[in-house]
């Protein structure tokens, strides 16, 4: 399978789960968002900026304007996520998978993100012959 293929496939899934995400943040906050957010010990005031900060960084990685600005929405998936993991082992609800499936699938995307850049590079650099 061609990892451009594979890079959509994967990215397209997470994309999906942080969508699901994001979208249970704001319409169901009363009766899903904030009793897990209270469960897992953080304050629920982070519930809207979060799922704001969710959909930009998924801008940012389907876009790809800026190197920078697609590594920074990177870190911050995996940040989201190694922590969302932390948290859930921390209570001991043994409900960590679904950030478990999403860590898994950011760092896959990343990796093919970062192979998809070393080709387009190694591509565009001139080859001089003598």
């Amino acid at each position: 399978m061609n990892k451009k293929l594979l890079f959509r496939i994967i990215t397209g899934l997470f994309t999906a789960l942080m969508l699901m995400s994001a979208s249970m943040y704001i319409f169901q906050y009363d009766e899903v968002a904030a009793p897990a957010f209270v469960k897992l010990g953080f304050p629920t005031f982070i519930i809207y900026p979060l799922a704001v900060a969710k959909v930009l960084g998924l801008v940012a990685i389907w876009a790809n304007l800026s190197k920078k600005l697609t590594e920074w929405a990177y870190a911050g998936f995996t940040f989201n996520t190694l922590l969302a993991i932390g948290a859930h082992i921390n209570i001991h609800d043994n409900e960590y998978y679904a950030a478990l499936v999403g860590f898994l699938l950011i760092t896959s995307s990343y990796y093919l993100y970062t192979q998809l850049e070393e080709a387009k590079n190694d591509n565009s650099v001139p080859v001089v012959q003598s």
